[in-house]
């Protein structure tokens, strides 16, 4: 008896190894493929343009997965020298903590299964995270710190006005420093606690997502079943994220969550990734009237890389995306939101941003439109907005 016990232990355990060893990386390389494709081909104009850019990426899930990103990888669209190649000099890492079962464009039910659960299992995250939400969103920014603190030399951690001026003074002396800030995809790891708003900021937190692909204790999802706008506890959330000097993110909002957050937010807000209406008639979008509201108000929308946000993946759908984009709401409002590693197809991964820069060259964007798109829009917002 004694001997079977042990035996079965022992294939538990070497069965728990080889999970842990191998199903994380097959589920991720199912998630974010990047498409096969032939080299680019980038002129020289386009290469010395690309090399002077500034570039920002607003969302980014790559928190969410077993690897290291301070190493390249065969797997995944972003990791730190992928970042490097891109010439990517700021990236907004996304905390996602739910996601539910069957999750689409349509509707979701809040009690639907949760994926994250699952994957945070399998991947041998602390045992804290396998029922709060909360603790999963600290677990990632944990990772973010560690991410930067491992290399220093190659990374700055941008909390305040001051950290975003740092980065820029080291990228003068060294062009491979990447700046990297921190989101959370919907304010459901809050569980109903408004102090927990004011944790998660000290670890890091300054991009507030409000809702995901569900309703939540803040009100109700593009994706959701509800359609309602902002809750008292939304409301409260909204405010107190004002007084921190942080940014409200309305992707994945509801029309009327994102016109509640409009009128009572005192700053700005983002769409960290996305599209528009008129340019891809999708669920994943909102009217293009509302959009230019949101850009009234001093908006920037990160404009994404996957067909459900632009109707196709390639290059020139996502530089038709931001054209659309420029001449809806103005050059000031547009930027890039790859929503790299959050479970989508894209035709290039971080490191072939250059593409980018020469589509929008060869369709007669202004050296000073690619600027502002590629990133100098998302720097002058955080030079303003950020925390002295």
């Amino acid at each position: 008896m004694k001997k079977t016990i042990i035996t079965l232990l022992t294939l538990l355990l070497l069965g728990w190894i080889a999970m842990r060893a191998f199903v994380p990386g097959i589920i991720e390389s199912s998630a974010n493929v990047v498409e096969q494709h032939a080299p680019y081909k980038i002129s020289e104009t386009a290469q010395a343009l690309h090399q002077d850019l500034f570039v920002v990426d607003l969302h980014s899930d790559s928190l969410l997965w077993d690897r290291d990103l301070s190493q390249e990888s065969q797997r995944g669209q972003v990791d730190l020298p992928r970042l490097q190649r891109g010439n990517v000099g700021l990236q907004v890492f996304s905390a996602t903590t739910k996601s539910p079962r069957g999750q689409n464009y349509a509707s979701n039910s809040s009690d639907a299964s949760d994926n994250i659960t699952a994957l945070a299992m399998v991947q041998g995250w602390p045992l804290s995270t396998w029922s709060s939400l909360f603790s999963r969103a600290e677990y990632q920014a944990q990772k973010l710190r560690d991410l930067v603190a491992e290399n220093s030399n190659d990374m700055v951690l941008v909390r305040t006005r001051s950290d975003l001026q740092t980065l820029l003074k080291k990228r003068e002396d060294n062009p491979s420093v990447v700046g990297a800030m921190y989101l959370i995809e919907g304010a459901h790891p809050l569980e109903g606690d408004i102090q927990n708003l004011d944790r998660l900021h000290a670890q890091g937190l300054h991009f507030v997502g409000l809702t995901h692909f569900f309703d939540n204790r803040l009100g109700g999802s593009l994706h959701g079943v509800s359609q309602q706008g902002l809750t008292d506890f939304g409301r409260a959330v909204v405010r107190r994220a004002n007084e921190l000097e942080m940014t409200v993110d309305i992707a994945h909002a509801s029309p009327q969550m994102v016109r509640d957050v409009l009128a009572l937010s005192t700053r700005p807000v983002v769409l960290s990734h996305g599209g528009f209406k008129g340019y891809c008639e999708s669920d994943r979008n909102l009217e293009d009237t509302l959009m230019q509201q949101f850009a009234a108000q001093g908006g920037i929308i990160g404009v994404g890389y996957w067909d459900g946000a632009i109707c196709d993946n390639s290059p020139a759908a996502i530089v038709g995306a931001i054209r659309y984009g420029i001449d809806l709401m103005g050059i000031n409002h547009v930027a890039l939101g790859s929503d790299y590693d959050g479970g989508v197809k894209t035709k290039f991964d971080t490191s072939e941003l250059m593409v980018l820069t020469q589509v929008m060259l060869d369709e007669g964007f202004s050296e000073s439109e690619i600027m502002a798109v590629m990133g100098e829009n998302v720097k002058r917002f955080l030079m303003q907005q950020l925390p002295k």
